[in-house]
């Protein structure tokens, strides 16, 4: 199993700059049906914004959601992956990470693409997959 990461990552992500409010984040993930949106400074990466991150940090925590940026809540350091990775090396990253989406980096450091669970089981792995939910959900057991 030598599947490569580039063969089944989707491409063409849109991050979002340190600055981008809250909800212009959540319109982007309603707009593209996603749960993650990378956070990028110039060509650098710099952090991840989850549904989750916006339910919990922004949320659950008391603040008012109109004055916080993707700043104020993402999730760093950013847990990443290499284009040229096998399938099976990005798995045991998001096991270990426990973690469901992982952002590509090419040879450059620049973000070519983005990998989730979901590429992960279509691209005919699920015996691959349904290791990763179990790692990735046992701390909900």
């Amino acid at each position: 199993m030598n599947t490569k990461v580039t063969e089944i990552m989707h491409v063409g992500v849109e991050a979002v700059p340190p600055g981008a409010k809250l909800s212009q984040i959540a319109r982007l993930m309603l707009d593209k049906d996603i749960g993650a949106v990378p956070v990028s400074s110039g060509d650098q990466l710099v952090g991840m914004v989850t549904d989750r991150d916006i339910a919990l940090r922004a949320l659950a925590n008391g603040s008012d959601p109109a004055s916080l940026k993707a700043s104020d809540v993402m999730t760093k350091p950013v847990v990443y992956c290499r284009a040229d990775e096998t399938i099976e090396g990005a798995v045991r990253i998001m096991e270990a990470r426990q973690i469901r989406r992982l952002p590509v980096i090419d040879e450059g450091s620049k973000m070519v693409g983005m990998l989730s669970l979901g590429d992960i089981s279509q691209c005919g792995h699920r015996d691959l997959t349904a290791e990763c939910v179990a790692a990735i959900s046992a701390h909900h057991m």
